[in-house]
């Protein structure tokens, strides 16, 4: 036997075991879901951690420091112009109306640039270099948050990077299972999990950092919870399968025109889409209005010791881990008695409790004045309510666009819904500026009704809905 011919069976060896080796990686399973959910699941929750960190203290920023800074003098690069342009538009604004627009703007296009992302991942990138782009834009906009001058530009790096990175997070969770898994649901309950830890540690340590020693140093430890997350997933490419991209290259489908089937999908998801805007945008006033309530209205006194009104967001994240168990569970026995309810359903019954959240606010806000405070517990009740209203939406809206969208263009469709977040986000933004006009229990009366209509919106499509998209959701 020659030596290339040696040569060429030991390369040969070396490759099948590589192979062999990488096949093992991906199909390795803990709790019965593939090891890479829980790589995704360490990614997102760091990534949810820089960003709720930073959210947790965005208005309370704007109107206790930021805004005051820049009538005293202090330059924010690009400030004035966008003042500007906003006044020109809704006329002069007092610091609380214009913090809300400026949260509504920022939050809203966090939520645009993932159409985008999801299709510079299907066409260009792919979803894993896509990922490690956003994660890098995203830490370099938290640690220029740390410069108030800069406040502008680090808003734009985080848009940007979050654009990059949502969607292809996301799609990688529906990547790991076959189309008919059983185990999908859950599986992205679990990383919606991973989302709510993240969620619920921020405002504990960012908010604690920023309220207590420094707007600054809680910025930068956001900073330093994106940079945690790029290192896990870089660490664990090994257990992800492979990006669309690849899959379609192979597959040489990725400029085939859609089936009537497939635009009958999209038509049903973007559908779904647009009806749930107004769940986001009631949805995001606890990092707008709710907030403000919770610090100038809440007493946050508990066993002798204060608490910063930035803990207010942990609730949400906390009642999360407490509820999701019970909540898989409830289903699971509801569909052993095949009374479970469709997907569309739950979205419904999940914006109507979202929206019957906020008569416990209405019952408490009344006649109270400017300085009275309620108790925090009002708020952890609403926050209950709320959470409820969440998870019978949230999770199930991912895992339905996982299922139903074309897998040519899952990244985009992702990014289409995450584009109905932008709507919702920019709209809590204009909901937001009547807080200080309207009495409080007329503003949380507000809010309820909104709600409520948008989950009879949804009960009512719900039949047409389910014929575009499909029985099974």
């Amino acid at each position: 036997m020659s030596s290339n011919t040696t040569s060429s069976m030991t390369m040969s060896g070396s490759i099948g075991k590589v192979s062999a080796l990488n096949t093992v990686r991906i199909n390795k399973t803990i709790l019965g879901h593939p090891a890479g959910l829980f790589v995704l699941f360490f990614t997102e929750m760091w990534e949810r951690f820089s960003y709720y960190g930073m959210r947790a203290l965005l208005v309370l920023y704007m109107t206790k420091y930021l805004i005051l800074q820049t009538q005293a003098g202090a330059y924010v690069f690009g400030f004035g112009p966008l003042r500007g342009a906003i006044e020109s538009v809704f006329g002069p604004m007092a610091v609380q109306p214009l913090s809300s627009q400026i949260y509504g703007i920022y939050t809203g296009l966090v939520y645009f640039t993932p159409f985008f992302g999801g299709m510079i991942a299907d066409r260009l990138l792919g979803q894993r270099k896509t990922v490690v782009v956003g994660g890098v834009l995203m830490a370099i906009g938290h640690f220029l948050m740390a410069v108030e001058s800069m406040f502008l530009l680090a808003l734009m790096f985080l848009i940007l990077g979050n654009g990059c990175f949502k969607p292809n997070i996301s799609t990688q969770v529906g990547s790991l299972y076959p189309a008919d898994d059983p185990r999908r649901d859950s599986a992205f309950m679990i990383f919606y999990m991973g989302v709510n830890l993240g969620a619920f540690l921020a405002p504990l340590v960012c908010g604690t950092l920023g309220q207590v020693y420094g707007w600054h140093y809680g910025f930068t430890a956001a900073g330093f919870g994106m940079c945690a997350g790029l290192v896990v997933y870089l660490w664990g490419q090994k257990f992800l399968a492979d990006d669309q991209l690849t899959l379609k290259k192979d597959n040489k489908v990725q400029n085939a025109p859609l089936t009537s089937k497939e635009w009958k999908a999209v038509i049903g998801l973007l559908a779904l889409a647009v009806l749930n805007i107004v769940f986001w945008a009631i949805y995001e006033q606890q990092g707008n209005t709710i907030q403000l309530f919770a610090d100038q209205n809440t007493d946050w006194h508990f066993l002798g010791f204060e608490m910063p009104s930035t803990w207010f967001q942990a609730f949400n994240p906390a009642f999360i881990f407490l509820l999701t168990p019970f909540l898989t569970m409830f289903w699971a026995w509801q569909n052993k008695r095949n009374k479970e309810p469709a997907s569309v359903t739950k979205m419904a019954m999940g914006c109507s409790l979202l929206g019957i959240s906020f008569l416990v606010l209405v019952y408490i806000a009344q006649g109270l004045g400017i300085d009275q405070k309620i108790s925090f517990l009002w708020l952890v009740l609403c926050t209950f309510i709320y959470t409820f209203g969440e998870l019978y939406l949230s999770p199930i809206g991912l895992s339905v666009v996982t299922k139903v969208a074309p897998a040519r263009l899952v990244g985009m469709l992702m990014g289409m819904w995450f584009l109905a977040i932008f709507f919702g986000n920019y709209l809590s933004g204009y909901i937001g500026t009547f807080y200080e006009k309207m009495p409080k229990e007329s503003f949380f009366i507000l809010l309820t009704v909104l709600g409520v209509a948008s989950g009879l919106a949804i009960f009512a499509l719900q039949r047409p809905l389910k014929n575009a998209i499909g029985h099974r959701v």
